[in-house]
């Protein structure tokens, strides 16, 4: 297994959409996504390309407005 590299991602406008880190080509650790004014819209973990865990939900202020249990698919 490689080691992580570091990934992001830009709006056309040239704001940041995407970061967070890759391991041999898939998403892995932890990732945000963010809107095009620069707010936080979601985030959480991958594990070899799949969500795990918690992800959060953020409203257009950047407030959580929910949180979601992603189960691991078998």
């Amino acid at each position: 297994m490689s080691s992580p590299k570091e990934h992001v991602e830009y709006h056309k406008a040239g704001t940041v959409r995407a970061r967070g880190q890759t391991v041999d080509g898939a998403l892995a650790g932890y990732w945000e996504w963010f809107r095009k004014d620069g707010t936080k819209m979601r985030s959480g973990y991958f594990e070899d390309g799949k969500q795990v865990g918690e992800w959060t939900t953020y409203d257009s202020t950047g407030a959580v407005y929910k949180v979601t249990q992603v189960k691991a698919k078998e």
